[in-house]
Formats: C-alpha cells, sequence, structure tokens
C-alpha cells in the first residue's frame, strides 16, 4: 500500500510512504531538514507499522505541537484504521 500524505505544521510538506504486510518499504519527504528526514527514512525501513508509532508519536519540535516523525505516524495511522 502506498501512502501520499500532506503534512501539517512543518517544514516538510509532504510524505510518501509504501508499507507492505505491515512493514514500513519506504518513506520519501518533500521538503524539511533533508539530512535528518533521510536518517529517519533509513532507520524505519523495515520496520512493523505499530512499532514506527510506539518509537515516534508525539515528538514534536521546537515550540511547534508536531514534527516530521509525529507527521509519519499520523500518515500510518491511516494503514492501521
Amino acid at each position: 500500500m502506498r501512502i501520499d500524505y500532506q503534512t501539517e505544521g512543518t517544514c516538510s510538506t509532504r510524505i510518501e510512504v509504501e508499507v507492505e504486510d505491515g512493514i514500513v518499504k519506504d518513506v520519501r519527504y518533500t521538503g524539511g531538514c533533508n539530512g535528518n528526514l533521510q536518517g529517519i527514512s533509513a532507520l524505519v525501513k523495515g520496520m512493523p507499522v505499530s512499532e514506527v508509532i510506539a518509537r515516534l508519536e508525539g515528538i514534536r519540535c521546537g515550540s511547534k505541537p508536531t514534527s516530521c516523525p509525529d507527521q509519519l505516524c499520523k500518515a500510518l495511522r491511516t494503514v492501521k484504521a
């Protein structure tokens, strides 16, 4: 399953996620802090969706109420719904 998620409240504007059998296969961000987002993408590749959500949900970026990792969790929750 491919998810194309438009982010809210972050420097990145979009996340493309591929999930197969509950496992994250690929993550691509548009915009944001390129190096950090490449790192997040590499770290979550191969992880179960539920584990990514458990580890990253609720992370904030500075004074913002969300972050790019948190927005990834919101995108992944559309798979679990």
